[in-house]
């Protein structure tokens, strides 16, 4: 591996500085984001550690590009990455950084952080490792940006110096080279994942306090090492969570926070408010959003809706769906034991969540759900309780495993599943098993949200 030269600093920011996020064009109604992220599940059976894309037009709800596989894999290094970030270049182009770790040995010890450079984010050029510092330690969870004051882009990651975990950084023009590193936050206890985001001047770093596992919001107007101070609570979802990351709505004056967690493994929360300068957010409800499946650490960037089209055909959509439900939306319609039901996610196996929608047994008008797992089966009712059986070819079976997709009974924007032989009858949870019941608009709010579903990835 060859060493990498360092080059000295190029000069202090200028105070008042602000930080950039150049997108190609002004954000608008139709444009949308990428998420970079890596894969895991509880028991580790995705666990990939390549650069993996996601998509979404309103930064809640994302769809996995490649069929959630990686779009692109480190060679060099660990032969792996965590904590991808993408950001867009003063050029427009992308740079896209990570950590240099294969896996989850923590005590792994690497100087340099991955680097692509993509035009699109359809190609990667340029694979590179970048030297950042030459300490016995780690270089982790990297993010750029742009400061106009000292005409370089910021590269900031966490490493251990004087005993404990510190936001570092280190300037470059061409993230080829690089300043020699300094301290860019120390709040005097170990903290590691600083994200960056600019709002009426002010300049705002969310960071992981790594003794308690929460999130902490600090800001300056400047972006001076050492200027970053502490203006929030700690931000937690009642449990261990990292990886903060902040996208604004390209609709509304709203903002939202999205933060990791590692128990069980992969699941992210997400925040919201309409003011980043008071520091207070709202925990969404699951319902709001949909993260890419086994998705670790998100790194989201805007993109115009011509990026976002020309991205999608490159990649693909997926060709699976995942269903989730309504009133338990932590929880997706799933086989286990060739029972249906609806279980909290993630879980294992992950792959026993993941539908093709295909043209119905019994009317092509309708759909039939097939395993992707278990290809040859199919969800079906039988004694009103949804089992996954195979197709033995009879006229009762396709009809058992038709349904028609009809507005949600509890909500319009939403799916509800319409039995075909048995048309007075959907397909609901109770007790998180599946089965079909008679329904109509006028029964019970719940039993209506039981039989209400969101179709997606």
């Amino acid at each position: 591996m060859k060493r990498r030269t360092l080059l000295s600093a190029t000069g202090a920011a200028l105070a008042g500085a602000t930080l950039l996020r150049p997108t190609a064009a002004s954000a608008a109604p139709g444009d949308g984001y990428v998420m970079a992220y890596f894969t895991e599940s509880p028991n580790m059976t995705a666990a990939n550690y390549g650069l993996h894309l996601a998509v979404s037009t309103d930064g809640l709800n994302w769809t996995p590009l490649n069929q959630n596989r990686p779009v692109a894999t480190p060679t060099l290094g660990s032969r792996g990455l965590r904590d991808p970030f993408v950001l867009r270049r003063q050029n427009g182009g992308f740079v896209v950084l990570a950590t240099d770790l294969n896996g989850t040995d923590w005590n792994y010890q690497s100087q340099y952080l991955h680097v692509w450079d993509s035009v699109d984010l359809r190609t990667f050029t340029g694979y590179r490792l970048l030297k950042v510092h030459s300490l016995a330690t780690h270089a982790w969870a990297p993010e750029a940006y742009w400061d106009p004051g000292r005409g370089q882009y910021a590269v900031v990651y966490s490493a251990v110096t004087g005993g404990r975990n510190v936001l570092m950084v280190n300037y470059t023009a061409d993230f080829v080279t690089a300043s020699a590193p300094q301290t860019f936050f120390d709040p005097g206890y170990d903290a590691i994942d600083g994200s960056f985001v600019s709002v009426n001047g002010v300049n705002y770093m969310y960071f992981k306090n790594n003794t308690n596992s929460t999130l902490l919001g600090t800001r300056s107007t400047t972006l001076n090492p050492g200027s970053f101070s502490v203006h929030t609570a700690a931000i937690g979802p009642g449990r261990g969570v990292e990886a903060p990351q902040i996208v604004k709505s390209h609709t509304a004056n709203t903002w939202y926070l999205w933060g990791d967690t590692w128990s069980p493994n992969g699941r992210f929360f997400c925040w919201q408010t309409g003011n980043v300068a008071g520091g207070t957010w709202s925990l969404l409800n699951d319902r709001a959003y949909t993260q890419p499946l086994n998705s670790k650490h998100p790194g989201i960037t805007p993109v115009t809706a011509a990026e976002l089209t020309t991205l999608t055909a490159a990649w693909g959509l997926p060709t699976w769906n995942r269903i989730k439900s309504y009133n338990f939306p932590d929880r997706y319609l799933r086989h286990a034991d060739n029972v249906g039901r609806i279980d909290t996610y993630p879980f294992e196996p992950y792959q026993d969540q993941l539908w093709t929608l295909v043209p119905g047994l019994a009317d092509p008008a309708g759909v039939s759900l097939r395993s992707v797992n278990y290809p040859d089966r199919y969800l079906r009712h039988y004694d009103y309780t949804i089992r996954l059986a195979a197709n033995d070819g009879t006229s009762a079976f396709r009809g058992d495993a038709t349904f028609y997709r009809t507005a949600g009974l509890a909500d319009s924007s939403w799916t509800s599943f319409r039995s075909y032989n048995f048309p007075d009858r959907y397909l609901r949870h109770y007790a998180y098993l599946l089965r079909i019941d008679p329904l109509t608009g006028s029964s019970p709010a719940t039993d209506r949200q039981d039989a209400t579903f969101r179709i997606g990835y």
